[in-house]
């Protein structure tokens, strides 16, 4: 399971013709695996003419995979038949009885998305699925990085800011920052910017895929970072729905290598889908008892989000110092929470007071840029990978990425 793959999926279809009983079995245990919770996979035994078939019936779903005997002309004129019954945007994958390079090449220039051999174990065929329907996103090498605390009141905003300072500035990565809290969010008041627009404004661009309308509503900070300027809502208006919000993650992880998420002031269902997503969890605490008791159960709620794996969870340490007698110890916070600290910040008024009443970047000052290094040196291994296809930005851009099956296969006749 790649970094890339070890997220929720997105919710579509996969339907499999196939007949060799190793790769049925494989399949079937797709449902087994956390990642596939609202993919629909569908097994039936059979072949290209079964699929073609059914599609007189019934739409294809996102993707399709085939399974041949035979690799001559006569199969690729009958994957043309199916793609002419296939809907637009539908993927497919061959898999067939040979390891043939030559014969890779020429089905993935017809349109074909991949071509595997039989029989296909599970770990192969799970992880190419995934592939698939994440670049069917357009969302393909783009990496979710998100931020959320323990409880109100941890830093989350202010070290969430300092990171995405250091992605785009350090780390020199196009970064985008967002947050999901409406009418609380702090985003306008600590980056020195008016809020411009709300999150039911950009979730409606993100439905229509308007990148004319959703690029009004960003904030350059630099070069680099592009910040949703979002806030203008009043505080007591209804959160966007999870399922809206989920729209603009997947439209703005087309166009940015790096998206931050913070989820301070976010409703629960929100929280839940966008940590599902995620490809790092920064789950922030500060030593004190009720903080720490809060951060143990969210660290056991993500893990179990993620099919028990807490390998994504980042546990940082805010505000050490604040109240020295009174804190609990790295070593007593590591024993009772069974997990180790990624990191511990001091507590520093003087550096994060400033930032957020005066609007001064963090990376100002020596003490600020000893932050970002903290956290930069947590991502290296999950940033290290992060692209997107150089035409995304516009909606043209996000549409073209798609390599669907129907367009490319028809164009060959």
């Amino acid at each position: 399971m790649s970094t890339e793959t070890s997220i929720l999926l997105p919710e579509s279809g996969v339907d499999l013709f196939i007949k060799d009983k190793e790769t049925m079995e494989a399949a079937r245990a797709l449902s087994d695996d956390w990642r596939f919770a609202r993919v629909s996979v569908s097994v039936e035994e059979g072949n290209v003419e079964t699929a073609i078939q059914s599609y007189q019936e019934t739409k294809s779903p996102s993707l399709v995979i085939i399974e041949t005997d035979v690799t001559d002309e006569s199969f690729v004129a009958k994957l043309e038949t199916l793609a002419s019954q296939c809907a637009e945007g539908t993927h497919a994958i061959v898999i067939g009885p040979v390891n043939d390079i030559n014969l890779y090449r020429h089905l993935t220039s017809i349109g074909i998305s991949d071509y595997l051999v039989k029989p296909v174990p599970k770990e192969t065929l799970s992880e190419v699925i995934a592939n698939s329907l994440i670049e069917n996103l357009g969302a393909s090498g783009s990496r979710l990085i998100v931020t959320i605390g323990a409880k109100g009141g941890v830093g989350t905003s202010s070290l969430t800011q300092a990171l995405a300072y250091g992605l785009s500035e350090n780390a020199d990565k196009k970064t985008f920052l967002m947050d999901a809290a409406g009418g609380w969010s702090s985003l306008s008041v600590n980056m020195g910017f008016d809020p411009v627009t709300t999150l039911q404004e950009a979730v409606s661009a993100a439905s229509t895929q308007d990148w004319d309308v959703l690029g009004r509503m960003i904030h350059k900070t630099n070069d680099k970072l592009s910040v949703l300027a979002s806030g203008a809502e009043s505080m007591l208006e209804p959160s966007v729905h999870a399922q809206q919000y989920e729209e603009l993650l997947d439209m703005v992880m087309g166009s940015y290598p790096v998206v931050i998420a913070d989820l301070s002031n976010s409703i629960p269902s929100l929280k839940k889908i966008v940590l599902e997503r995620a490809h790092q969890v920064f789950i922030v605490t500060t030593p004190s008892l009720s903080s720490l008791r809060a951060a143990r159960t969210l660290i056991q709620e993500v893990k179990t989000l993620h099919g028990g794996d807490a390998a994504k969870i980042e546990l940082v340490v805010n505000m050490e110092g604040a109240l020295s007698s009174k804190e609990i110890s790295k070593k007593d916070i590591e024993a009772s929470l069974e997990f180790k600290p990624s990191a511990i910040v001091s507590f520093d008024p003087k550096l994060f007071f400033t930032s957020e009443n005066e609007g001064k970047k963090i990376s100002s000052d020596k003490e600020g840029k000893d932050v970002i290094n903290t956290l930069l040196s947590l991502t290296k291994s999950v940033v290290s990978g992060a692209s997107v296809s150089s035409n995304q930005g516009t909606d043209e851009g996000v549409m073209g990425s798609i390599n669907n099956f129907l367009n490319k296969i028809t164009a060959k006749k």
